[in-house]
């Protein structure tokens, strides 16, 4: 079942085309990772999906239903923007409370202590947010989010700004949150390690439109199924290599780090370029397949569509 569902959407700010008929899916207990750099779309995208911004064409729906106009499917989503939300005056036991409040929870008392403990809170409860560390307020907000047990959240950079241990456990809660309480999770993320250790597919947005959109290990396997590492001896070996590689017609790309050579070449193809270099008498140490990072895909998405190779 889709919990979340784009299709065609398209925003327009000022005759400047911010989002051009972008697509894609997300399924119920599902951590999606919505990636891209800056100015890429990626904040205008969630802002229509939470109904806070109206698209010019397309749909964006939550539980099928377009969010701006329907209070009870509002009820169902939980958030965590680029502000945590948090009080500082009051403490965490109190934010909670505040927030159980307002969506009218039942058995509140239970539920605080409950999520104070999954957060890791519990000893600091009555503790002002004020005195928190970054990290200690973004395990809050992740509590506040799902105060009112939402079905949907939407998270907007949720370990910006946190040292690595304060990431892992950020990290951790979000898989805890998919995997035991079966919420589904839109994740908005600069963090590529985060994104790959996390979520189960992604899309990157360049420029307003969807560049990439799959499971992770599909996207792997795609970008790294013509992609070729080829070691040399020596410095010399590997400088003329490159200029043969760079000449034959059926290498699409070449790219030297070192006395390494990593080319894209199709598989039937490895054995030509193997005999093409040793009849030049260049002497090959090691070939292998190379296997993409998730970094790898997205540097090389991004720097094709800003025209760089």
């Amino acid at each position: 079942m889709n919990m979340i569902e784009v299709k065609n959407l398209t925003k327009k700010l000022n005759g400047k085309t911010i989002l051009d008929k972008i697509n894609f899916e997300v399924e119920e207990g599902e951590i999606f990772g919505f990636l891209g750099p800056n100015g890429a779309g990626k904040t205008t995208t969630m802002k229509i999906l939470l109904g806070l911004l109206k698209p010019t064409s397309g749909k964006a729906t939550v539980f099928g239903s377009e969010l701006d106009d329907n209070d009870d499917f509002r009820r169902r989503i939980g958030v965590i923007l680029e502000n945590d939300g948090l009080y500082e005056r009051l403490s965490a036991y109190e934010n909670l409370n505040y927030f159980a409040q307002i969506y009218s929870v039942s058995c509140m008392e239970e539920k605080i202590k409950n999520l104070l403990e999954f957060v890791g809170l519990s000893d600091r409860q009555h503790d002002r947010v004020g005195e928190f560390s970054k990290g200690m307020k973004r395990r809050l907000s992740l509590a506040r989010s799902i105060v009112h047990e939402p079905d949907v959240l939407f998270y907007d950079e949720p370990s910006s700004g946190l040292d690595p241990e304060a990431q892992k456990m950020v990290r951790d809660l979000i898989l805890r949150l998919a995997r035991e309480k079966g919420r589904t999770v839109f994740l908005n993320s600069h963090d590529l390690d985060e994104v790959q250790r996390i979520c189960t597919k992604i899309a990157i947005l360049q420029k307003g439109e969807i560049k990439a959109y799959d499971t992770i290990e599909n996207l792997r396997k795609m970008f790294s199924e013509h992609a070729v590492e080829i070691a040399f001896t020596d410095n010399e070996e590997a400088e003329k290599a490159l200029d043969l590689l760079n000449s034959l017609d059926y290498v699409s790309k070449c790219e030297r780090e070192g006395l390494k050579i990593t080319v894209n070449v199709e598989n039937e193809k490895i054995s030509m370029i193997l005999s093409s270099l040793t009849k030049d008498g260049i002497r090959v140490e090691e070939v292998k397949k190379v296997t993409k990072s998730l970094e790898d895909i997205y540097l090389s998405i991004v720097r094709q569509s800003e025209g760089k190779t």
